[in-house]
């Protein structure tokens, strides 16, 4: 057994005790923030997870994230038997975002700033 630093994340719906409040992580190892810093040619699913979470929830929270991702990983190959690592590619999550959801949720945020929105098909 092994221990990382990182506590394990509160899925929780309703009120929060005390006890279920989330603490904070120690820095723990260097390894997200390494694994990060890879030239700009070698991009992977890590950084591009980076790069989604920092946007919203800032630089300390998405290396917690990343952290995370990388040790679910880790923990899968080495419990698992018939666990194997494949790399999806940094461009993974931009290939398979669905088109309509992502335009239904930029017509409601236009929407929720009180503007007017009316679709036309682009012409190609």
């Amino acid at each position: 057994m092994f221990w990382a630093k990182l506590r394990p994340r509160t899925i929780q719906s309703g009120a929060r005790t005390a006890r279920a409040q989330p603490g904070r992580a120690s820095p723990g190892s260097r390894a997200p923030w390494a694994r990060l810093q890879t030239p700009l040619p070698a991009r992977t699913p890590c950084s591009a997870r980076y790069r989604r979470i920092v946007k919203r929830r800032g630089h300390a929270k998405a290396l917690v994230a990343v952290a995370r991702s990388i040790l679910v990983i880790s923990w899968h190959l080495i419990n698992v038997p018939d666990a194997s690592s494949q790399e999806l590619g940094a461009d993974w999550y931009r290939l398979h975002l669905d088109p309509a959801r992502k335009t239904r949720d930029l017509v409601r945020q236009l929407q929720a700033l009180g503007h007017q929105v009316a679709l036309t098909p682009a012409s190609t």
